[in-house]
């Protein structure tokens, strides 16, 4: 994250954390994101439901399940006397009242399984009761983040509501996550304000997080190189669930195509500062052709480096190793650490998708 930082970063924080997400939702109004009438028409306090209260609805729906006979009743028993938190215990309820939802939240963990694609339908089913699907969702989601499974997460939270939820900090925050991870701007600073304004008990934890998330958003751009590089990281994460299909492949185009615009761009630039200086505008930028190819030792800054950039995404797949090993230690030898070590693993995922692993 592009953090604040020093005194300026703890001090804005400090103020988010206390004054709960009003600074968030005056910065909001002042970009012109206006939250939706019927969304703030549905928002009210929301409080963590007490251990008290979520026993006594675990072992409702436990009895409506059909299993509080004396073996599950001292199971329950058990659950409830760990020092577990809550919606661990609740999570734990719902195992073992439902063999549905216990396969389904042991497939969700295990990392050896590839990942869903779809929201079980036991979350979707209008017949099970308002707790069991909103707490089953929230598990659910909360496995899949451990993942990185934004998609289906995001899916399985919207839908349920986070009221039947009983613990609603939980449910807002790793929304905000994955919605922060998926580049989904509006939507996770509108979470991001629910969570701090709305929910009365979340965690500090919850809350800076929250706040980093928001204050790292505040510097974001539409189609410039630090949009390029968050494109990337969705894109690896997604490579890094097998997902290279269509939806993937497009991500991919479109930062090909915003790579295009940018030297296109660089390239007007560079015609009119050599027009400026007496050169002809469409000179070329070198004589030697090696120059310019992958690989290649021109110095321009900017420019080259962009279109390197752009061939290299193209030709990974067809270069043998020694050529890429070149190839990315001229495309990365500028640049700080994080960046190397972004585009080094993006092209390897790009090798990865290529040959069809």
């Amino acid at each position: 994250m592009n953090l604040l930082n020093g005194r300026s970063w703890a001090f804005a924080l400090g103020a988010v954390v206390l004054c709960g997400g009003w600074a968030l939702a005056d910065g909001s109004k002042a970009e012109g994101d206006k939250k939706p009438a019927k969304e703030a028409a549905s928002f009210g306090i929301l409080e963590a439901m007490s251990p008290e209260v979520s026993q006594a609805k675990s072992l409702e729906w436990f009895k409506a399940a059909g299993k509080a006979d004396e073996g599950g009743m001292k199971a329950f028993d058990a659950i409830w006397a760990s020092d577990k938190s809550v919606l661990e215990k609740v999570t734990e309820t719902l195992a073992l009242g439902d063999p549905d939802a216990k396969k389904l939240l042991d497939e969700a963990r295990d990392v050896s399984l590839p990942a869903p694609t779809t929201v079980p339908a036991v979350i979707k089913d209008a017949k099970k009761s308002a707790f069991f699907r909103a707490n089953l969702a929230l598990a659910y989601a909360r496995a899949l983040a451990q993942r990185r499974i934004h998609e289906e997460a995001l899916e399985a939270l919207a839908a349920v509501k986070v009221e039947d939820a009983v613990d609603p900090s939980a449910f807002l925050f790793h929304k905000a996550v994955a919605e922060y991870a998926m580049i989904r701007k509006d939507e996770c600073r509108r979470t991001i304000l629910r969570l701090l304004d709305d929910v009365v008990d979340a965690p500090e934890r919850y809350k800076m997080v929250a706040a980093m998330m928001h204050f790292d958003m505040t510097s974001w751009q539409d189609k410039d190189l630090a949009w390029v590089e968050r494109m990337q990281k969705n894109i690896e994460r997604r490579l890094d669930l097998s997902r290279g299909g269509p939806i993937t492949q497009d991500m991919q185009k479109k930062v090909v195509l915003q790579l295009d615009e940018m030297i296109k761009k660089l390239e007007e630039e560079q015609q009119k500062k050599q027009q400026q200086a007496g050169k002809p505008g469409n000179q070329p930028r070198s004589t030697n052709p090696q120059n310019d190819s992958i690989g290649g030792t021109t110095n321009t800054k900017g420019e080259v480096d962009m279109k390197k950039w752009k061939e290299t995404a193209e030709a990974w797949g067809k270069l043998p190793e020694k050529e890429r090993a070149k190839a990315m230690l001229e495309l990365t030898r500028d640049m700080p650490p994080k960046h190397r070590e972004l585009i080094e693993t993006y092209f390897k995922k790009l090798a990865q998708a290529d040959s069809g692993k």
